[in-house]
């Protein structure tokens, strides 16, 4: 993980000590934001890009996935893959892990799907005469089939998202503080 950012190199380093960074690039000029990722892509790597400005939408485009700050400029969410709903760079990994999860409900409905027909396309085909099922169960069977695959996506719901945190750092850091009297 790498932070790619416009502000002055400090700023940049302290709030990547926040978050947990490692690798810095600060004072990078907006165009230079797509060459580095290009050149990061150059060398086998899949890049993600958060970003919310204008001088963002370049580099958002450019990444394999962009990922907007939903409070950012519209050509930047225009620009983006997926755009986020709050302001908290640790709603990226809450993202992937949704992305992931999908991917997986899909696959598993897909091969759900494929294991119900090839056992009732060969039944409905008369493969096993004299075993038949009657228009009703076969209609039954394929209503079954489809509700099993609704309730696992369904079951999307019930995925626990490490990265989402609720009131996260970030968002108490933007709430104002109320004033302490001195002593």
């Amino acid at each position: 993980v790498a932070m790619l950012t416009g502000d002055n190199r400090p700023t940049a380093e302290r709030i990547a000590r926040e978050i947990g960074i490692d690798i810095v690039l600060a004072d990078v000029l907006p165009g230079d934001k797509a060459a580095k990722i290009r050149e990061l892509q150059g060398q086998g790597k899949r890049v993600g890009m958060v970003g919310d400005g204008i001088n963002d939408a370049p580099a958002l485009t450019q990444a394999d996935v962009g990922f907007a700050i939903g409070a950012g400029t519209d050509v930047a969410i225009e620009s983006a893959d997926v755009v986020l709903m709050k302001s908290d760079p640790f709603d990226v990994v809450g993202a992937i892990e949704l992305s992931r999860a999908t991917l997986r409900k899909m696959h598993q409905n897909l091969w759900w799907a494929v294991a119900y027909n090839v056992i009732a396309f060969p039944v409905a085909a008369g493969l096993f005469y004299p075993f038949t099922i009657s228009p009703e169960v076969a209609a039954l069977a394929m209503s079954g089939s489809s509700a099993l695959v609704a309730v696992n996506a369904l079951m999307l719901k019930r995925t626990r998202l490490t990265g989402i945190r609720v009131g996260s750092a970030t968002d108490a850091a933007m709430q104002p503080r109320p004033a302490t009297a001195q002593g």
